[in-house]
């Protein structure tokens, strides 16, 4: 039987996920002085210690590292998005705590977001951006009617929701929020994150809520 990828030496990951982490940290730093676009293999390489045959042993190019990059900062970015829960006397503040994470994260690393998701950005990584931050919203929305519901959770979705949304599912209202989310973030970051993270989230929640009628009375099953 052949040795696979899953077969390797438990130091040989750690080796892996080191240079990962490398790469990426040196990644981040660059396009804090420059933008995505102008960013090359060897320019990474170089800041982050290994030869460009080693950056070619993980990554195709340098957009493909500012995916693999992005991917854990992107988890955090969406486990940031209100979801009140259940019982929750004050769904306004719980909320708007949740959105502030989420700009701060933005801005945390303002140069990596703004290159990608800027005119000079990367359209393999901003889709990538969009599908899972509509994913995100998708799961988020889902636990927000399960507990309105009550005791119909278990039930398909609301009128002119067909049932529970797939993976691949067309969910145009996860969609549609997920694309506004990115959008109002794309704008801030690109005129210089002019409002501080708290005013971001007492502008954002009040739409955001409207929308999905997020802070009204629980329906009666």
């Amino acid at each position: 039987m052949g040795i696979t990828k899953d077969d390797r030496a438990p130091s040989g990951d750690r080796r892996v996920r080191r240079t990962h982490a490398a790469l990426a940290r040196a990644l981040i730093k660059l396009v804090e002085e420059q933008d995505l676009s102008r960013i090359t293999v060897a320019d990474v390489a170089e800041r982050a210690g290994v030869s460009r045959s080693t950056f070619y042993d993980h990554f195709r190019d340098v957009h493909e590292l500012a995916e693999a990059a992005c991917t854990a900062m992107i988890d955090r970015l969406i486990e940031s998005l209100p979801s009140p829960a259940p019982g929750v006397v004050d769904p306004e503040s719980e909320a708007t705590r949740s959105l502030e994470a989420f700009f701060a994260a933005l801005a945390e690393h303002a140069g990596l977001y703004r290159a990608l998701l800027g005119p000079q950005g990367s359209a393999r990584v901003v889709d990538h951006i969009r599908r899972r931050a509509t994913a995100g919203v998708r799961e988020r929305l889902s636990e927000v009617h399960a507990a309105g519901a009550g005791d119909s959770a278990g039930e398909p979705g609301e009128p002119g929701e067909p049932g529970e949304p797939g993976e691949n599912a067309h969910d145009v209202p996860a969609a549609f929020a997920a694309g506004a989310i990115i959008g109002v973030a794309a704008d801030w970051l690109q005129r210089g994150c002019p409002h501080t993270p708290v005013e971001m989230a007492r502008l954002v929640w009040p739409l955001f809520s409207a929308l999905f009628r997020l802070d009204a009375e629980p329906r009666q099953p």
